[in-house]
């Protein structure tokens, strides 16, 4: 098995911890690791930034340790867009970290045999590391399961689905008219046509709304583990795009093995999987907000539920 990059996409926050955690991975000094590290926006910013790059050269133990940095505030989106296209041009396969994340002790392992896995099955679009407690998991007997949701918390694929996204959503002015597609879209949750809506308007810049949407199209599905191979602890000022994070979210990372299998769509999951992620009033009022202009104000009073988290 060719082991498959890792990229890491970083701003104002310290990779230290993410980095001690990937190091306890037996793939860790096996991997070529590439930091991406995105170019300050303001005065205030810049501190925050210079410190990070300053503790990027302290990191080893890896095949190979590569810093990108750049000297432009490129944003979130086109990082990830620019960054990943280029690392998955020369690999075919990447796995995609953000720095407020800590992983499992295998969960290099977990990406590595999962992308060897899933391979050849179109219908698999990407491999999620993270997965929110669901209770209809609890009496669910295999290690893994399929969503019609991709996920941003830590995640792989590959370059035969990754070159084949539309993200300019050519499509948009036919797929915004249509009752039944936005139905079908929302089966992943009730904030997925919302999410899509405010980024066509420019409104937010979500580089994975738009990833979401092409696995759509695609009929395609995310492989979650039934226990999550990382924790998110990036809720923080340092964040760009998330608000408060709510219990809801907070996960025990697992070292357990995983055995992966072709499966079934399973649609109890893929439903109780969607209710996770419906919006609630306070998110109501902040995609209303984001619609119409008024968010940044609204926002100093009102404290939002982190949706806009998960699709930066």
């Amino acid at each position: 098995m060719n082991i498959v990059p890792i990229v890491i996409f970083t701003y104002r926050r310290k990779i230290d911890e993410l980095i001690k955690s990937l190091l306890k991975n037996k793939l860790a000094k096996y991997s070529n690791l590439y930091i991406f590290s995105d170019g300050y926006k303001n005065a205030i910013d810049k501190k925050d930034v210079l410190e990070v790059r300053e503790s990027l050269k302290d990191i080893s133990g890896f095949k190979n340790i590569t810093i990108k940095e750049s000297k432009l505030n490129n944003g979130l989106a086109n990082s990830v867009i620019y960054g990943v296209t280029e690392i998955i041009n020369q690999y075919t396969k990447v796995i995609v970290l953000e720095d407020d994340l800590i992983v499992a002790d295998n969960f290099l392992d977990y990406m590595n045999e999962a992308l060897e896995f899933y391979n050849k099955n179109q219908k698999i679009w990407s491999i999620s590391g993270y997965t929110p407690n669901l209770e209809c998991l609890n009496n669910y007997d295999k290690d893994i399961f399929l969503s019609v949701r991709a996920s941003s918390w830590g995640w792989a694929t590959w370059k035969d689905r990754w070159i084949r996204i539309d993200w300019d959503i050519k499509d948009w002015d036919d797929f915004k008219k249509d009752k039944n597609a936005i139905k079908s879209f929302n089966r992943a949750g009730n904030d997925m046509f919302k999410m899509l809506e405010i980024q066509m308007l420019g409104k937010i810049d979500s580089w994975a709304i738009r990833w979401c949407y092409n696995q759509f199209r695609f009929n395609a599905y995310t492989i979650y583990p039934t226990k999550s191979k990382l924790v998110n602890n990036g809720f923080d000022d340092k964040g760009t795009h998330n608000s408060d994070g709510l219990k809801r979210w907070e996960v025990v990372s697992s070292n357990k093995i995983v055995n992966f299998e072709d499966l079934k769509v399973n649609n109890k999951i893929i439903d109780c999987f969607a209710k996770k992620y419906n919006l609630q009033l306070k998110t109501r009022i902040g995609y209303l907000l984001k619609q119409f202009g008024s968010y940044r104000i609204t926002k100093k009073t009102i404290k939002f539920i982190g949706a806009f988290k998960f699709y930066r």
